[in-house]
């Protein structure tokens, strides 16, 4: 048993030298153990969101894991902060954070990836106390529907300066860099994993980047998610991994899936005809809603033979 278990490693290792390396970050000393039959869900704003487009990261993640069977679920939000801004509709952002906490009923996730900041240079670091009271709540909040949740905290990555007419970012970094500081004090009091996005994703730098990765400065193109994710699971301590590579195409396009599916389960369209003030107009069609947990289960199923198969094909130590 244990043999096998150290050709399942090597192999892992083998597989992930074939990623592109984009970095000559030293990995942490210490690895984030993902255990057989985890519910992973991730929390952010617009990175978070936009990445179920592109599939990385749960990519890598399914396959650094190895044999063991995880469920990655994305809840991110575009805009969203540690208050619940963008998740309340038309009510305050309390209603955001109740919205939030029926989902983390309903999900019960055994690991929560949180990645919040990005905004706060925006918003003016006089509001750094109260953005870490308000992340403070948000965790007090996950781990009142889930106790022995374990907690990742990411530090939100750098911009780019891609020249005028765009804004310079360079100011915005520099407070940037004051988040990833507080994020990391605060993940060590709240006994949480933490990732630093920031340097992995290359820190405060000034100059423009030779090939860009976002579309603004700002959002990420594929090329930006594409290396996010090798940082991710670099921060996390685990084994490379190629998501991009031929032999993820179909992983990926399986999650890719998923997320799509279960995007519309979390988040159907005219939601407030389904189960808000309109229902009385549309609300029968509400039941058709919970259809999607069948397919999501299925797409689960899928990414898990699909990562086996990949695993298998993986060189054998004689």
């Amino acid at each position: 048993m244990k043999s096998a278990l150290l050709r399942l490693s090597f192999a892992l290792v083998l597989f992930g030298t074939t990623a592109t390396a984009t970095s000559q970050t030293t990995p942490p000393t210490r690895a984030f153990e993902f255990k057989d039959g985890d519910r992973v869900v991730i929390l952010g704003g617009t990175i978070v969101e936009r990445e179920q487009h592109y599939g990385f990261l749960e990519t890598a993640l399914t396959l650094a894991v190895g044999q063991k069977q995880i469920s990655v679920r994305n809840l991110g939000w575009s805009g969203d902060t540690v208050f619940g801004h963008a998740r309340s509709y038309f009510g305050p952002p309390t209603e955001g954070l109740e919205r939030l906490g029926k989902h983390l009923e309903t999900l019960k996730p055994t690991v929560l990836i949180a990645c919040y900041g990005a905004d706060l240079p925006f918003e003016g670091l006089i509001k750094m106390p109260e953005f870490i009271s308000g992340y403070r709540n948000l965790l007090e909040l996950v781990r009142s529907k889930n106790p022995h949740v374990r907690v990742i905290v990411v530090a939100p990555p750098p911009l780019e300066n891609l020249g005028s007419p765009l804004p310079d970012q360079t100011e915005a970094n520099a407070k940037l860099e004051d988040v990833r500081n507080a994020l990391k004090e605060f993940a060590g009091k709240q006994g949480a994993f933490f990732v630093d996005g920031f340097e992995l994703m290359g820190g405060a730098k000034k100059e423009r980047p030779e090939h860009p990765i976002t579309e603004n400065g700002i959002h990420y193109a594929e090329a930006g998610y594409q290396q996010w994710a090798a940082k991710m699971i670099e921060g996390l301590g685990l084994p490379k991994q190629d998501p991009a590579g031929p032999a993820a195409t179909q992983l990926r396009r399986d999650v890719i899936k998923k997320d799509s599916l279960f995007f519309n389960r979390w988040r159907p369209a005219n939601e407030t005809y389904l189960y808000g003030f309109r229902k009385h107009e549309q609300g029968q069609n509400a039941a058709e809603v919970e259809q999607f947990d069948a397919l999501v289960a299925a797409e689960d199923k899928k990414i898990q033979e699909q990562k086996l198969k990949i695993l298998q094909a993986l060189p054998q130590l004689p």
